[in-house]
């Protein structure tokens, strides 16, 4: 695909605004925003084990999305879209691939360009929206990645009903799912999946989370979550969050055998600028903890991070997080991360005492006022390490965002 996929969808997004121009929200609350992004990713592995020791890859992206308002009466309709391209910039037959995920590719290497444009209606009624089509989904039990130059999109159909102050409830049923770096319709093969579930804003300061999920002939999902945090003194804040995973394999078990649980229990002391986290993270049972046709962000877990989850069998882990906001010295929008991450016990084919490190440093600018606000620079550094998962590398991210909201 080609510069002709932002056009396309606009296209369907504008034909109804005359005919629907009295219709109330429809067009009054409408929206029309394209995000440029451009990624630069390298990897550098440190042996080897791997069969390419260097991968390096440069693109820019284009997200554009559409959401309209709703037309008026009893039952309120509207129609939201996603247009997606994605152009390589830089690399090359010895430094392409590798894990880099940011091009699509074919036999001659990375494509010059790809993309994919789709769109979803909706209705409303009360405060239940039902929306059929294609989706950016955010759940835990289904949640399309958006960590590389184009996110995932999801295609079926999905029930949102928050009819209860402070409860939203979901359920829904999808049947494909293109991958981060595809246009292909269904890349992820997802077969079919279906979800329930909800969040509960129990008070200001406490909230819990419960999901499930089917995934044909690969696995059923529940998921369970909660947040709690307090006022300790008037600047010193505490947040403890829980997640956790029981999966069970089912059908054909595609996924592999799979009767496993994982959770993560992390507890975050602000104060000022700082911000300081630790987090314990463990897997029992047989099998990883698996995800991918279900979205390859669904890992709601304090220890999934930028290359790893250390969600291996039986793997135990730890985190210890800083974060500094620079506001509190006179650059507002600068912020600054670091994290450690160790991992042990896990078992491997070659053994039952598997151990991995992971450190991260990321700094991150968002410029505040002027023609470029909303302009982001984030800068990610990555070291992994592990004889026993037989990889040993060193990774660098540059990313940089720019929102046009149109109307």
């Amino acid at each position: 695909m080609n510069g002709k996929t932002l056009l396309a969808l606009a296209i369907p997004c504008a034909l109804p605004f005359n005919a629907l121009a009295d219709a109330g929200g429809f067009v009054e609350d409408a929206h029309f925003s394209i995000k440029a992004r451009n990624f630069y990713m390298n990897r550098n592995f440190l042996d080897d084990r791997t069969a390419q020791n260097y991968s390096e890859e440069w693109a820019q992206g284009f997200i554009g999305v559409f959401e309209s308002g709703f037309t008026q009466g009893t039952v309120g309709f509207g129609v939201d879209a996603i247009g997606l391209l994605g152009v390589k910039l830089d690399t090359g037959n010895g430094r392409k691939g590798g894990g880099t995920l940011l091009l699509e590719e074919d036999s001659d290497g990375a494509k010059d360009s790809y993309g994919y444009g789709g769109a979803a209606i909706k209705a409303r009624i009360s405060n239940t929206v039902l929306k059929v089509g294609d989706q950016l989904m955010n759940l835990p039990v289904l949640a399309t990645s958006d960590n590389r130059l184009l996110p995932e999109t999801t295609q079926g159909w999905l029930l949102t009903s928050k009819e209860v102050e402070g409860l939203t409830l979901h359920a829904g049923h999808f049947t494909a799912l293109r991958s981060r770096d595809q246009s292909e319709h269904d890349s992820g093969r997802m077969t079919a999946l279906d979800l329930v579930g909800g969040n509960y804003q129990i008070n200001r300061d406490l909230s819990a989370r419960a999901y499930h999920s089917d995934v044909d002939d690969y696995w059923r999902k529940t998921y369970a979550g909660a947040t709690a945090q307090w006022q300790l003194a008037p600047n010193w804040l505490t947040k403890f969050d829980f997640n956790g995973y029981d999966t069970r394999s089912q059908g054909r078990a595609l996924g592999g055998k799979l009767d496993n649980r994982i959770w993560s229990l992390s507890a975050t002391l602000s104060t000022g600028a700082h911000s300081v986290m630790i987090a314990h993270q463990r897997v029992s049972g047989d099998g990883n903890y698996t995800y991918g046709v279900d979205g390859n962000s669904t890992v709601f877990l304090a220890n999934s991070v930028q290359y790893s989850d250390f969600n291996y069998e039986n793997e135990r882990s730890w985190q210890a997080r800083y974060d500094f906001d620079f506001a509190a010295v006179g650059v507002p929008g600068l912020s600054f991360m670091t994290r450690y991450l160790r991992g042990s016990d896990f078992h491997t084919a070659q053994t039952d005492d598997g151990k991995a490190w992971e450190r991260d440093i990321e700094l991150k600018y968002v410029v505040q006022s002027g023609k470029a606000k909303d302009l982001s620079v984030r800068v990610r550094q990555a070291s992994f390490r592990s004889a026993d998962r037989g990889l040993n590398f060193n990774e660098v991210r540059v990313i940089t965002e720019y929102p046009f909201n149109l109307f």
